[in-house]
């Protein structure tokens, strides 16, 4: 059970019902996350806008998904696992196997070396608190990403970081309708 209210449209407070409103009828459902941001209408708000701030960056939706999932296993938040690995499954973006690695944080190298310099560098990133070590940097670079990319990632790593801090604090139930990517 969460420890934090996990609000409806009915009981979400006003400066947030649009919003909430707004994401069961885009889902269908509303997540249990956004039920419990809810309960801070600036904090929903700020996921929402740098998420779509996220989404505009010059990393690829597949780019995106490993940070999102590599931070949510690193901040040990599975609700985040189980909403990125289904984004990721419904959108195709990653072999099966490939999938399970970046949800171990594992090592995948051999099947997509560039992605897997990704998910080190998230790591390193997260690890350090920002303050990798150049060779860190240097194969990040080598992968054939850039400085812009490399700020990018911090950016991922602060919008998932607001997700996953809240559901730990929360202890958010992950909803039905994500339990199969848990």
């Amino acid at each position: 059970m969460s420890r934090l209210t996990i609000n409806t449209v009915a009981t979400a407070p006003s400066d947030a019902q649009a919003r909430v409103e707004a994401v069961e009828k885009a889902n269908g459902f509303i997540p249990n996350l956004i039920g419990v941001l809810s309960n801070a209408p600036t904090a929903l708000e700020m996921y929402q806008e740098v998420g779509k701030i996220n989404a505009r960056t010059s990393l690829s939706a597949a780019e995106i998904e490993v940070v999102q999932i590599t931070a949510a296993r690193i901040n040990e938040c599975g609700f985040c696992v189980a909403g990125h690995t289904k984004i990721s499954t419904l959108k195709k973006l990653f072999a099966e196997e490939v999938l399970t690695a970046i949800r171990a944080v594992e090592d995948f190298a051999a099947q997509e070396p560039k992605l897997n310099a990704l998910a080190r560098y998230t790591v390193a990133v997260m690890q350090n608190k920002g303050a990798v070590s150049d060779a860190e940097l240097a194969a990040f670079f080598a992968a054939g990403y850039n400085q812009q990319q490399a700020v990018e990632v911090v950016l991922g790593v602060a919008l998932a970081t607001l997700c996953n801090y809240t559901n730990n604090l929360a202890q958010t139930e992950i909803n039905e309708q994500l339990q199969a990517f848990a």
